[in-house]
């Protein structure tokens, strides 16, 4: 009998794809790594889709996704890192959804896949291969998995419910204008 097994292995494997993809994606946000914007471009692009402050929204999505990208692939206090980029893929998810479900027309494909798998670990844990087991699960413990949800949730809800009503109003005083212009003349 081996030590681990291939749940274990299985577990690994989605951690670093995952965890890789999400480190990447934040780095992109918060340094301009691969191809990035860093937080001022990224900042500019967050402001136009309704998340505002901007800057502010662009490092909070970036540290989402860097930290929580890099703990999941290390399964380092992995409830709250699964968490966190579940959260920060449900604020990414928001604003690809008027585009459809498929990425290739600009949908929330990826978001949701990436989220969901984050997810997904958070409930399942990290496996025997992950610095949670090594650490004897001081902040992996069964109770951390409903806090994190809960506590990501809420910030979640408010965020995109703020960014909605924001572009709501933007979108209501766009009518008004060209309203008012269409009978002015």
């Amino acid at each position: 009998m081996t030590c681990y097994d291939r749940r274990d292995l299985g577990l690994l494997l989605l951690r670093l794809g995952t965890g890789g993809v999400l480190a990447a994606h934040g780095a992109q946000k918060l340094f301009g790594w691969f191809g990035g914007h860093g937080l001022e471009g990224t900042g500019q692009f967050f402001e136009s889709v309704g998340y505002a402050p901007g800057r502010e929204s662009a490092a909070a999505a970036g540290l989402a996704e860097a930290g929580g990208g890099t703990l999941l692939a290390l399964g380092l206090a992995t409830p709250a890192a699964g968490a966190a980029a579940a959260g920060a893929m449900a604020g990414a998810a928001a604003v690809h959804t008027p585009n459809g479900f498929f990425n290739q027309g600009g949908g929330y494909e990826y978001a949701a896949s990436l989220g969901l798998t984050a997810a997904g670990l958070a409930v399942t844990g990290p496996g025997r291969l992950s610095l949670d087991h090594a650490l004897g699960h001081a902040v992996n413990r069964n109770w951390m998995v409903p806090a994190a949800f809960a506590a990501t949730g809420l910030v979640t809800a408010l965020v995109v419910g703020a960014r909605n009503r924001r572009l709501r109003t933007s979108e209501k005083d766009e009518q008004e204008a060209l309203f008012e212009e269409t009978f002015d003349e």
